[in-house]
């Protein structure tokens, strides 16, 4: 399974290649990625995907029926649906789909993005399958089928089953990858096949985008100024959005609470003053919305991990 920056896109470009992989860079106004591709057998790729990027659009248009399995270490990823409805895959999660609504936008709520696909050109995998392994009899155009009928998504939470399969493929000895690589996808293959697939297709819900807009601009209120402190009955009167849908939307787009998001983006602001200016740690603290520098010191400390003074030493 080969692709050509033709089919990847205008926005991708291949930057280096060698016998073992192929890596492409990825480019946006927002920031960049990486996708580090290896061939594990003819019809099969596996793609380590680093992004740091806002947002990216994708003019991928495979030129074969494709089968594709991602897995997200870190970050999320927003799925547009139907232009109506939007899902989320979040760090853990594993996603099964066809690809043939993949040419769109993608947004990365978190601003980056961490994990790998495996894809497979049914065509070309299916007879490969046969020489890989003697006797492995699963059909993977059966099993693209079964998870995305119709061009439909499949995506399963995370958990341990998931976890199993792919933890051991982020941490690889290089003369071990390819060959380890087949066993990985031959055992993911042979899960897929005994998985029951939900009603509905995704176990994890949607969102449609008039939710997903207003949870947007709500975030863009809050972190425009770091020293108003809103309340939940504030942003739910001034957005018209009730207060339990509100909570379940915005966690479902960032991942968390409302106060767990400002609190690291508070925090990871804070860093940013104390590495660059020289305010003192009061100040940093009322301008990130904090007036008792005892529970700025201790929020600091939970997000980074060190007290400011110690995170200001350790930047000089």
């Amino acid at each position: 399974m080969q692709f050509t920056e033709q089919e990847l896109g205008g926005n991708v470009r291949k930057i280096c290649e060698d016998e073992t992989c192929t890596v492409f860079q990825v480019k946006d106004d927002s920031g960049e990625g990486l996708m580090t591709v290896y061939q594990v057998f003819k019809g099969c790729c596996l793609i380590y995907n680093d992004f740091h990027l806002k947002e990216c659009c994708s003019g991928f248009k495979p030129n074969a029926e494709i089968f594709c399995i991602d897995h997200c270490r870190e970050g999320r990823i927003e799925w547009c649906m139907d232009k109506k409805r939007y899902v989320y895959v979040e760090s853990g999660d594993m996603q099964v789909n066809s690809r043939e609504q993949h040419s769109s936008k993608f947004l990365f709520p978190l601003n980056h993005y961490h994990g790998l696909t495996i894809g497979f050109d049914i065509a070309e995998a299916e007879d490969s399958l046969l020489h890989v392994m003697e006797g492995f009899s699963v059909d993977i155009k059966k099993l693209r089928s079964k998870f995305s009928p119709d061009g439909h998504t499949f995506i399963m939470r995370a958990g341990a089953r998931i976890s199993h399969i792919f933890s051991e493929l982020y941490d690889l000895p290089e003369h071990v990858r390819l060959s380890y690589f087949k066993i990985k996808v031959l055992e993911l293959l042979l899960f897929l096949e005994t998985l029951d697939v939900p009603a509905g297709g995704e176990e994890r819900p949607y969102f449609y985008k008039t939710q997903v807009d207003k949870v947007k601009d709500i975030a863009a209120l809050l972190t425009e100024n770091l020293e108003h402190w809103y309340t939940l009955e504030e942003l739910s009167e001034q957005f018209s959005f009730p207060m339990t849908s509100l909570k379940q939307c915005f966690k479902g787009v960032y991942g968390c609470s409302i106060a767990a998001y400002m609190k690291e983006y508070r925090m990871n602001a804070a860093a940013v003053m104390l590495k660059n200016t020289q305010d003192s740690v009061i100040s940093v603290a009322e301008r990130v919305g904090y007036s008792n520098p005892g529970k700025f010191a201790s929020a600091f400390r939970s997000v980074l991990g060190v007290t400011p003074t110690e995170y200001r030493k350790s930047s000089d």
